[in-house]
């Protein structure tokens, strides 16, 4: 069994900007999260949360938390391609599991998720549930259970351990 969903969101692209560029010649941390941001964008986008939904209805995607694990170096001739999953997502709110690749490497070069919340923008923002045709979208594009399994390194507590 394939362990994506067989309605898969396309990819975003992007080119690197030389001033993304460390001292290192790598990518600065710092725009891991811009690119993360942009993907995240183009998935509202393809579920239907886009401008004119967001003009519409006055509701929008707040990400609540994200994770980046830096897997390999992206170089500023680097491509990136970022293929976004929906891991779970329920009537409010969308667990997007996002791999980072480039053509020199392999495998992903980076893999992050984030948990995004489905939000009415008013004078207090209100976490409000997806209407019916964007969670039917969402639940199409979720991934099975082995391939939410299978996603990236496992979220992990940071901390110096002492011996």
């Amino acid at each position: 069994m394939n362990a994506r969903s067989p309605d898969v969101l396309p990819p975003y692209r992007t080119a690197i900007d030389p001033a993304w560029i460390d001292y290192n010649g790598h990518l600065r941390d710092a725009f891991y999260g811009l690119v993360l941001s942009y993907a995240t964008d183009d998935m509202m986008d393809h579920i239907g949360v886009d401008a004119a939904y967001r003009e519409r209805t006055r509701c929008t995607l707040y990400t609540l938390e994200v994770h980046i694990h830096y897997l390999h170096e992206v170089k500023a001739t680097d491509l990136l391609e970022v293929r976004t999953d929906i891991l779970d997502a329920d009537r409010k709110r969308i667990h997007a599991g996002c791999s980072f690749f480039c053509a020199r490497v392999a495998g992903p070069v980076a893999v992050a998720e984030a948990m995004l919340l489905h939000v009415l923008r008013t004078d207090k923002p209100a976490a409000v549930a997806f209407p019916a045709d964007i969670e039917s979208r969402l639940a199409a594009l979720k991934l099975s259970e082995a391939g939410r399994a299978g996603f990236g390194p496992a979220s992990r507590r940071i901390e110096l351990r002492r011996r």
